[in-house]
């Protein structure tokens, strides 16, 4: 047996590829039925939508959340398929991929979680449309430089992601300001995200009101193994404590550098399994705590590749 501490992650929005999900489907019926499972509970084809695109379909909010939640359970479903149940020491999702990883422990059942992502991708898309507002990453510059660009130019930080990597988040005018004035505080690279509004920012306020009201009606269980919590970067153990920090990581700061830097310090998690597409976050772990392994599992040859590792 696998005698590692496993740690699971979850991709958030951002990291979505047309074609997602479909080969696993092709390939496992557990990720099939979990695609199937999805359609039915949403009432569309989020199955097509996510394995045909068009992209500018899948890149939407309400539409994007749902696909990436769904993908994400697949790929672990599968490895699970082949590798067995293996041990789970920890989890985490960045944004989004909090709500992947409770699913994953139990904390709520696939289609409860389903239908709140489904919620929360649509109350943040409405809050998107209410708002003008954008992102910037910041990338190459001291942290305390970012913190007192962003408080100078009245923006939120959406996103602690790596060291030398954060991510701010506000009105549209404010970020373009932001983005004019990083050079001066020594900020190496500031660019504009091609994102729909500002994440993780006060922008959001709405989103979160609604989201908390649905959450307090929602059925939450002790999680399985810990879950972090993007807002604190700790494991979140009580119903309350779970509702509580869901509904202000959507205006809070996602502390990912924090939370990678916990799992493996204090956790001792000793191999990660990124289950999403793309790899965005076995990049920001390798920028946090350089040559710790993090297998990414997105398709049938990944899963595959992984479960050696695994067994």
């Amino acid at each position: 047996m696998n005698s590692k501490r496993i740690a699971i992650l979850f991709s958030g929005q951002g990291a979505q590829a047309v074609g997602m999900g479909r080969d696993l489907s092709a390939h496992f019926p557990q990720a099939a039925e979990l695609f199937a499972k999805a359609d039915a509970v949403l009432g569309y084809s989020l199955s097509k939508i996510a394995w045909e695109g068009p992209e500018a379909d899948l890149t939407q909010t309400r539409y994007c959340q749902p696909a990436l939640y769904v993908h994400g359970l697949a790929c672990l479903a599968a490895l699970r398929s082949i590798a067995g149940n293996f041990a789970v020491h920890a989890a985490a999702g960045l944004s989004l991929g909090e709500f992947t990883a409770h699913a994953a422990a139990g904390t709520f059942d696939f289609e409860t979680g389903l239908r709140l992502v489904a919620q929360r991708g649509a109350f943040m898309q409405e809050a998107c449309e209410a708002t003008h507002g954008g992102m910037a990453a910041m990338i190459g510059g001291e942290e305390q430089a970012v913190l007192d660009l962003a408080k100078d130019t009245d923006v939120d930080v959406a996103n602690f992601n790596s060291p030398g990597q954060i991510v701010l988040s506000g009105k549209a005018g404010h970020i373009a300001e932001a983005v004019a004035s990083a050079k001066e505080k020594g900020i190496r690279i500031a660019k504009v995200l091609n994102v729909a509004g500002a994440y993780h920012s006060r922008l959001m306020q709405s989103a979160a009101s609604k989201l908390g009201a649905v959450l307090a009606q929602t059925e939450i269980h002790p999680p399985q193994f810990p879950v972090f919590c993007n807002v604190e970067a700790r494991a979140v153990t009580t119903p309350e404590d779970i509702r509580q920090t869901l509904e202000e990581q959507v205006t809070g700061s996602v502390r990912w550098t924090h939370t990678m830097e916990r799992l493996v310090d204090e956790e001792h998690c000793d191999l990660f399994l990124e289950l999403g597409p793309g790899g965005v976050l076995s990049g920001l772990l390798g920028r946090t705590r350089k040559g710790v392994p993090c297998l990414k599992v997105y398709d049938m040859e990944t899963a595959a590749a992984a479960v050696s590792s695994l067994r």
